[in-house]
């Protein structure tokens, strides 16, 4: 065990579950071969980190799948949106001794070990660092110590998770990574010909 931690939320990858507001324009099959794909890519950029890695699912935990069980904890998301659900990963990992926590999703294909390290990093002398979506959200959240406040009264899923995130910790010193996109609608797919090739004609 180190004393670093990071979590990834996934969607159990079941058709018809994962990624439907892609879904919507180019169907459910394509929808969840892009998932998977982004999956993958998650899984190859944590891989060979030296920190503690936990797997947190949607639905129920997978013991056979891409998650090798001898390098990743894994656990059921616990809680009724988002917020609640994060808020109790971080709950678990501050009461397991971990000292620098993220908390990172799985559907950035421009995520890279660079991210993951450059938060450990910066832990070291800011309160927390983010890493901010082009939608306004964010995909990566570290923390040294729980801050459970951020975790209330979010629209999730919306442009202003973000900027209400930062207000509610204009308080602490908090450390910004590079902005990057995530995968969520077809527009998202613009700049990535390797996801568009995963569309099928289904």
């Amino acid at each position: 065990m180190t004393n670093n931690l990071i979590i990834v939320f996934i969607r159990n990858p079941e058709i018809g579950k994962v990624k439907t507001r892609l879904a919507k324009t180019i169907g459910n099959q394509s929808a969840l071969n892009i998932y998977k794909h982004l999956l993958n890519h998650t899984e190859q950029t944590l891989r060979e980190l030296d920190c503690d890695k936990a797997i947190f699912y949607s639905e129920k935990v997978n013991e056979n799948d891409i998650w090798n069980a001898n390098s990743y904890q894994k656990h059921q998301q616990i809680g009724e949106d988002l917020g609640s659900r994060m808020l109790h990963a971080f709950k678990y990992a501050f009461d397991n001794k971990y000292e620098k926590i993220i908390i990172v999703g799985s559907d950035i294909l421009d995520l890279k070990p660079d991210h993951i390290s450059e938060t450990f990093l910066k832990l070291e002398s800011h309160d927390v660092v983010i890493g901010p979506a082009l939608d306004g959200g964010y995909y990566l959240l570290g923390m040294k110590q729980l801050q459970p406040h951020i975790f209330n009264n979010k629209s999730w899923g919306t442009a202003t998770v973000l900027e209400d995130t930062l207000k509610d910790l204009q308080l602490l010193d908090v450390y910004l990574l590079e902005e990057l996109n995530d995968i969520d609608t077809f527009e998202d797919l613009n700049n990535y010909k390797l996801l568009k090739e995963l569309i099928t004609n289904d």
